[in-house]
């Protein structure tokens, strides 16, 4: 793992989180040209940087999200946990809706695609440093859709033990009474759950189900 600590002063400390040495040495040139930031750490890790928060505090953490190891989400969720409430910039290649939809639920203050112009960069910092929430112009349409749709954890999270077995009993293409049969329930019953089920997940039918399974639960 690389990690390489500054000591070079100005107001904002900013930690950078990604695996790209080049990446990150290009983002470590590019603040450094900016007075009102310090980048006090970077790293290539996530769980570089979870230690590194436990013994220091910082004003910004700017981390990727797919990474080896704990991915930029499952960073933040750990320091979350420990209570650490850092303000994160997600900087990332990854436009999923999924990704957006459980990042701005850990409350970060920024989703931002490499993809954008240098200028733009640190403008969008210290937006993210004010409490602002920045996110990359073209991931409107997107932002949208995550803010609308739950993610596939938040569906499965708000399913019973139960439902989810017939859930599963579904994507495999047996019917109510058998499910019935497998649970030793009655298929009334199996009904209720397969009405609960689609009124949780948004979807109209039992075939909706079977392929909302098969893509999302393997």
């Amino acid at each position: 793992m690389t990690t390489t600590v500054y000591t070079q002063s100005s107001p904002a400390k900013i930690l950078l989180v990604d695996d790209h040495p080049m990446l990150r040495r290009g983002l470590v040139d590019l603040l450094s040209l900016e007075p009102d930031f310090k980048v006090v750490a970077d790293f290539s890790s996530g769980e570089e940087a979870i230690e590194f928060l436990a013994n220091n505090e910082v004003d910004l953490m700017v981390l990727d999200q797919k990474m080896p190891g704990l991915s930029g989400i499952e960073t933040v969720q750990k320091i979350r946990d420990k209570g650490d409430q850092t303000k994160v910039l997600m900087f990332t290649v990854s436009d999923s809706g999924e990704d957006i939809h459980d990042a701005l639920k850990l409350g970060v203050n920024g989703y931002l695609l490499k993809d954008m112009q240098p200028e733009q960069v640190a403008l969008d910092i210290r937006k993210a440093l004010r409490g602002e929430l920045v996110v990359s112009s073209r991931l409107a349409a997107v932002l949208a859709q995550a803010l609308r749709t739950p993610s596939i954890n938040d569906i499965v999270s708000n399913l019973t033990a139960r439902e989810l077995q017939v859930v599963k009993m579904i994507a495999k293409g047996l019917s109510n009474k058998m499910i019935g049969n497998e649970l030793g329930i009655s298929e009334s019953t199996v009904k209720v759950h397969v009405k609960h089920i689609l009124n949780k997940t948004n979807l109209r039918t039992r075939v909706d189900v079977a392929v909302w399974a098969v893509n999302n639960l393997g």
